[in-house]
């Protein structure tokens, strides 16, 4: 049986959402939600045969038997709003949104951890790319005095929700650098190029610290590429970890899959591949704990 999801907020993120969702062998879509009943997004959905309303989280509310999960795909303002309600609903919620109310969550560094969490926080589009590495060199190296992260995205893949949460988006994604690298101090910039044609995203991220060990941190670097590929196939080294001006340097890029969205967000796509993987995995948890209580 398949884990029946709401997504709410039928933009850009919400429809690339929907077209994952439908792709996954172990999701359902029950409900697409936004809050105009002509947007491209419900359009779309509708010619899908996916159940839609214009109706916002009213409809959430008005039919809680329907789902078992959200994916909040809105902007972090509404995202607490939001959760204000659903809480009491007992769904579990998947936060798109850099709102720092739920759990923290990055697929490949998280893979043990258990999602019995209700509201589960995606971090941002940077902290996915880049947290990852940031927690190798905490892992790796002796003494991290300082991180820094430089995300670089086409200005046409920052809709109005990630412009509207820029001060949210650097907050969340600092907080999360330093949460899984143990670094007490780290900066993140974000860069919207304004470019044409287009420009992939690309993520740099640098490290102060004493005493480098390369060799442990490449080693380590591969395999966790391999993880982030398994669900975000876009994701392609750029510079592997090198020793430069007294600090250790790695970078990356990321291309979209183009479900819905062009190539070039990858910045939003690796927000929905993480969010499908991490549901995903909600799924097949909820398959075996059912088997386990039919023995």
């Amino acid at each position: 049986m398949k884990l029946r999801v709401a997504i709410l907020g039928s933009g850009n993120i919400g429809t690339d959402l929907l077209i994952k969702t439908l792709r996954s062998s172990v999701l359902e879509c029950a409900l697409f939600v936004g809050r105009h009943a002509d947007s491209p997004g419900l359009t779309r959905a509708r010619d899908l045969g996916v159940n839609v309303s214009d109706r916002g989280i009213d409809k959430l509310l008005e039919e809680p038997r329907n789902y078992d999960l959200v994916f909040d795909a809105t902007n972090a303002i509404d995202h607490r709003r939001h959760w204000a309600v659903l809480k009491d609903l007992g769904k579990t919620v998947i936060d798109l949104t850099p709102s720092r109310v739920g759990k923290m969550h990055i697929p490949a560094v998280d893979e043990g951890v258990s999602l019995d969490q209700q509201n589960v926080n995606m971090v941002s589009c940077g902290g996915q790319a880049a947290v990852p590495l940031a927690y190798l060199i905490g892992k790796t190296q002796r003494s991290v005095e300082y991180i820094e992260v430089v995300s670089s995205i086409a200005s046409r893949g920052a809709g109005p929700g990630t412009r509207i949460n820029i001060d949210e988006y650097v907050e969340t994604t600092e907080e999360a650098i330093r949460a899984y690298s143990g670094c007490e101090r780290a900066k993140t910039i974000l860069i919207l190029n304004p470019a044409k044609p287009d420009v992939n995203m690309q993520v740099t991220v640098s490290a102060k610290v004493k005493n480098p060990d390369l060799e442990s941190l490449r080693t380590g670097f591969g395999d966790m590429v391999k993880k982030i590929q398994s669900y975000v196939p876009g994701y392609q080294i750029v510079v592997p970890p090198i020793w430069e001006s007294n600090r250790i340097v790695a970078s990356v890029k990321i291309l979209g899959r183009g479900d819905y969205l062009p190539p070039f967000a990858g910045n939003l796509d690796i927000m929905n591949c993480a969010a499908i993987a991490t549901a995903e995995k909600q799924a097949r948890k909820r398959v075996e704990s059912a088997l386990c209580s039919d023995k």
